[in-house]
């Protein structure tokens, strides 16, 4: 067998167990979101939004999301054309489970690198227990469990460009990251970052050939988020201008600063008991941060849903690259606290993961299916496919993958064939009212309530907008 590098000498290649750990991190990702999806329980229309997306894609259509208007391109939402990845197997398997599969797969897969990184550097107990960690970490956890969002390919790309570059690996390093323009208009910068940390470890470690071709990666990156958002997405969106870009600066510098405290904190001491603050790697931390911290969105600022996410293999690769230096610090408390750090990390994953959506795991009705929700499907069943309807979260996966679905009162005049929303919390007091407000051309007469969900259809002339293939993907065979 080929000898090792002699940067890899020190302990020998990883076993199976970084494999056994992502199929293992896999079914419980996908036990957390396609449990919730049985529930009825999606948080937002984001899933039925990437639906759309990708069903266009599986027919070879533009990416018209309807969810957000009549004609509404995706890419004048976020510049994500990797999602077109998913189109084959959404062919085979049309429905939402088939996202939230392949986003418990790709978090999954986050863990390889991740672990085989940790294991080469730290030995094999160590690197397994900072790679369970990693698995277990609040950022996952909390992406697994809202919807289905571009991201998922984001994270093992990073995760698989930061682990070459700990092995010296710069062209790898530099070709995994190339991608990442591809998954959303702000991760240009985090490649632009990479790509700096890539030219500055290589020059110390005597190959600056390299240097010139990371420099230019970086300037690609910058080059490429400018682009997405000044060009790109302007030019496919409705109104010529990027609605997230628009809310960058809107906020004054103390703008829930509480907030933003509380985030950092949460990012470093969970994931790296501060240790990663004293790698480079930490430094591609700051574009996806800094959006954030920017925005005038207060949802942006906090440690819930998705945005965390690409963050958690940066994070702990940072810990993996300060731990070896540190273990032979000069310093005593430096070393026993290194030395201890990946059990203390393991367990404050633990620990929190009990608060997590991970910890509902060990409940009974993590997986059952009420009653209720079955009689809900059943009266969503009865729309024939290809219908155009009217929704709200509730019934939105049980119907992006086989009929055209509006958001409500966002149909610009068209009269959808059927109007579907959850009215459980008793939002609409009069059904038959809020449907004459919503088309007072048209007349919807009541189909079925089950368990606070309408139903209602229309009965006058067809007024609703044309199935043109055009505009619209048609329904799925």
């Amino acid at each position: 067998m080929a000898s090792l590098p002699a940067r890899d000498r020190r302990f020998p290649p990883e076993r199976g167990e970084p494999y056994v750990l992502a199929v293992v991190l896999f079914v419980a990702y996908a036990a957390v979101s396609v449990g919730r999806y049985r529930r009825m329980g999606t948080r937002s229309y984001d899933l039925g939004i990437f639906e759309q997306t990708v069903r266009a894609y599986a027919h070879f259509q533009a990416p018209i999301v309807e969810l957000k208007g009549p004609g509404y391109s995706v890419l004048g939402d976020h510049f994500s054309p990797v999602t077109v990845l998913l189109a084959p197997l959404y062919r085979m398997f049309p429905s939402s489970v088939t996202l939230l599969v392949a986003q418990a797969a790709l978090f999954a897969l986050s863990a390889v690198p991740v672990t085989r990184a940790a294991t080469r550097m730290l030995g094999r107990a160590r690197g397994l227990t900072l790679g369970v960690a990693y698995g277990l970490s609040w950022g996952l956890q909390n992406a697994v469990d809202f919807d289905f969002h571009e991201i998922c390919f984001a994270v093992p790309l990073i995760a698989f460009s930061l682990e070459a570059l700990l092995r010296r690996r710069w062209r790898a390093a530099l070709l995994w990251g190339l991608p990442l323009v591809l998954v959303k208009e702000d991760q240009g910068l985090t490649l632009a970052v990479i790509a700096v940390v890539v030219a500055l470890r290589a020059r110390r470690h005597g190959s600056s050939r390299v240097v010139p071709y990371a420099l230019a990666v970086a300037g690609f990156g910058a080059l490429a988020t400018l682009l997405a958002f000044t060009v790109i997405i302007p030019s496919f969106n409705t109104v010529g201008a990027s609605d997230y870009l628009s809310k960058v600066g809107g906020s004054g510098p103390l703008d829930g600063v509480d907030v933003k405290i509380r985030t950092v904190l949460w990012l470093l001491i969970p994931t790296s008991g501060l240790l990663a603050l004293r790698s480079p790697i930490v430094l591609a931390v700051l574009p996806t941060l800094g959006w954030r911290f920017v925005s005038s969105d207060h949802h942006y600022w906090g440690t819930a849903w998705h945005y965390s996410a690409v963050l958690m293999p940066i994070l702990t690769l940072a810990l993996v690259d300060t731990l070896p230096a540190a273990r032979h610090s000069s310093r005593p408390w430096l070393r026993a606290y290194t030395f201890h750090l990946p059990a203390a990390v393991l367990a404050a994953s633990l620990a929190l993961t009990t608060a997590l959506p991970l910890g509902t795991l060990t409940e009974a009705d993590a997986y059952r299916v009420p009653a209720g929700v079955r009689a809900v499907e059943k009266l969503l069943d009865t729309i024939p496919d290809g219908s155009t309807v009217e929704s709200n979260i509730g019934p939105i996966t049980r119907l992006t993958s086989r009929c055209r679905v509006f958001w409500i009162g966002r149909t610009k005049g068209l009269a959808p064939d059927y109007i579907a929303f959850d009215n459980s919390s008793r939002w609409v007091k009069d059904v038959p009212a809020f449907a004459r407000q919503l088309h007072p051309r048209d007349t919807y007469v009541l189909r079925g309530v089950i368990q606070g969900y309408v139903l209602l259809k229309r009965t006058s002339p067809n007024t609703s907008p044309s199935t043109s293939p055009s505009t619209s993907p048609s329904a799925s065979s």
